[in-house]
């Protein structure tokens, strides 16, 4: 399995703002314009993405949004009517990833689906993923990294030239250990009000230290570490007396990767 990378130029790290204020300086609407500029340059780069055409996978993406509209309907996104929450599958079997663009576009490998072992496993990274998104992590991150002005100029048409390489760190986009964390926790609180297993993130991490712990993606990053984060996962959904049983009431999950391309 590979993981994306990517080295920002010293130019552009130059430029970005070494004191990002603690303020989210974007609004919702920015937030949304500049996920819908991502979202054109990602899905129309297929050499680098390879984005499967839902004629090409209708099954496959009924299943995504099936699963997305669970955690979107449990009552607990904070954002779920401010964005439209699109989801896209990348058809590369060889790359364990998702990523999150601000203002709820989603990408999800088919890398990462074979790799996962049921259902649930996927919905707790979706959770973490939109989590990202909802509690506009990308935007804060992003704006540590280029300078709120220059990503502001990206919003606001100023600096078009920057889009390509926006969308390319997305895929690889690091995170704090709090921001980290914190959609851990969100991604137990969203499904805790779903039929799906809340912990369903930490079987994931459960999976990469039976293999050893080697292929950590850069979307769910190295901090805290895989067992720390397994604890906090299962801590929080003891904590707040969320159902931890894998949900029956969903295809078997053969049948959803038997629906891949």
């Amino acid at each position: 399995m590979r993981m994306l990378s990517l080295v920002l130029p010293a130019t552009v790290l130059a430029a970005g703002c070494s004191e990002v204020p603690d303020v989210n300086l974007f609004t919702i609407e920015d937030d949304i314009e500049l996920g819908m500029q991502l979202r054109a340059e990602i899905n129309s780069d297929p050499a680098t993405y390879p984005v499967v055409d839902e004629a090409d996978a209708p099954q496959a993406y009924a299943h995504l949004r099936r699963m997305r509209d669970a955690v979107l309907d449990g009552g607990a996104v904070e954002h779920q009517d401010d964005f439209d929450w699109e989801i896209y599958l990348i058809h590369d079997d060889e790359t364990l990833n998702a990523f999150a663009a601000p203002g709820g576009y989603i990408w999800v490998y088919s890398g990462l689906m074979r790799f996962l072992d049921q259902e649930d496993d996927l919905v707790g990274v979706l959770g973490h993923e939109i989590a990202h998104a909802d509690q506009r992590h990308s935007t804060n991150q992003l704006s540590k990294a280029y300078g709120v002005s220059v990503l502001l100029g990206v919003v606001f048409g100023s600096e078009p030239g920057l889009i390509p390489e926006l969308a390319a760190g997305l895929a690889s986009l690091s995170f704090s250990r709090g921001d980290e964390s914190e959609a851990d926790d969100f991604s137990v609180d969203y499904l805790c009000g779903t039929d799906y297993a809340a912990n369903g993130a930490a079987a994931f991490f459960e999976k990469l230290l039976a293999d050893g712990g080697g292929q950590v993606p850069e979307f769910l990053s190295t901090h805290p570490s895989s067992d720390t984060r397994v604890m906090d996962i299962n801590a929080r959904a003891e904590e707040l007396g969320c159902d931890t049983t894998p949900n029956p009431n969903v295809p078997a999950w053969q049948d959803v990767l038997g629906s891949l391309p």
